[in-house]
């Protein structure tokens, strides 16, 4: 723990910012961005998960693409952050406190197998992607164009991947798998 004495800005607390936005705007704008930033974290530590685990026969190129997620995931976030803190808030840190604030719950400790895991990646992406676009027509709303065109890019690649996810998760595949006893 830091033994810093004082304290520039404490959470949850919105600063007067350059970028002129008023600032019950960007109270609105800072939590729906941190919604975000929690919710990319959470789905972050997940995929790197899968990563880790990932086993089969497509072992090689769902790792190398996993990995490939997860730095899309740790980019947009970084971006989401750093909006947060441009609009004079303060980003979420820490991975309970991610927990709590996201809209999406990680699927646990256990390893699964790829199609469940997969699957798993798929369904929180599709509910990341529901609330990044509620965030956007909010910020549209509110004139923060900025924010609306960042979490634009945020949400298309989270849509991306979600329907990569759809084809790995697709029945067609050169591997014949054999009957289980």
């Amino acid at each position: 723990m830091s033994t810093q004495k004082h304290v520039r800005q404490q959470a949850d607390t919105v600063e007067e910012n350059a970028l002129r936005l008023d600032e019950s705007k960007a109270e609105q704008i800072i939590d729906a961005l941190n919604t975000d930033l929690a919710a990319t974290y959470v789905a972050y530590h997940q995929v790197k998960k899968h990563h880790w685990n990932v086993e089969g026969a497509e072992f090689r190129d769902l790792h190398v693409y996993l990995g490939e997620v997860a730095a899309d995931l740790e980019e947009g976030a970084d971006e989401i952050a750093e909006r947060a803190q441009a609009l004079g808030g303060v980003p979420l840190s820490g991975g309970a406190t991610y927990e709590e604030h996201a809209p999406v719950e990680p699927e646990g400790q256990d390893v699964y197998d790829v199609r469940t895991s997969l699957h798993n990646d798929m369904e929180m992406f599709g509910d990341i992607i529901e609330s990044l676009r509620d965030h956007i027509g909010l910020a549209e709303d509110l004139g923060d164009y900025t924010t609306s065109e960042m979490l634009r890019r945020n949400v298309e690649t989270i849509e991306e991947h979600a329907h990569h996810f759809e084809h790995y998760l697709e029945d067609d595949t050169l591997v014949v798998e054999t009957a289980q006893e």
